[in-house]
């Protein structure tokens, strides 16, 4: 009866651990091809691209500033904190910006990380911030992802932000 058993799980294990692979795969190809659409969306200032990302365009972004950027920042402006809410800070308004600016924009990725069930994804990765061609800023990117009925979408979003050190 022990064999019986055994060879019964046996066998539902190797039908079944091919297929949750094979759905992990889908799941990570989806979700590298909504970091891909992301950062065309930036380059080719496709505002529509862009907020279909989104679960809701208006959902608010959170950015924390590194510890040297902020001594930076606060040279110029005392006031600034290291994280500060911004209730306007969402895909809307930063579209918008590289939509409406005369400069060219791309948003670059690497050591991407996806972690998920098949309905909810977080994505992390490292990203580089480029204004005609120059880094303006880079540090480390968080997405909170859930898979809808038209694909997935972003529902969170936050980031570290590094600024070039000043020259001295």
């Amino acid at each position: 009866m022990k064999r019986l058993l055994a060879s019964w799980l046996f066998i539902l294990l190797i039908t079944c651990v091919p297929a949750l692979s094979q759905a992990s795969a889908k799941d990570e190809k989806d979700i590298n091809g909504v970091v891909k659409e992301f950062g065309q969306a930036i380059v080719n200032r496709d505002k529509p691209g862009f907020i279909k990302l989104f679960m809701n365009p208006s959902v608010t972004w959170q950015s924390v500033l590194s510890d040297e950027s902020l001594a930076q920042i606060k040279k110029r402006r005392p006031d600034a904190v290291k994280a500060k809410y911004q209730k306007d800070l969402n895909a809307n308004r930063f579209i918008d910006g590289i939509v409406n600016s005369k400069n060219t924009s791309e948003e670059t990725f690497s050591n991407i990380k996806i972690d998920t069930d098949g309905d909810v994804a977080v994505v992390s990765f490292d990203y580089s911030f480029l204004s005609n061609g120059r880094k303006t800023n880079w540090g480390k990117e968080c997405w909170l992802l859930v898979r809808t009925g038209e694909g997935w979408k972003i529902t969170t979003l936050a980031y570290s932000v590094i600024y070039p050190s000043e020259a001295t």
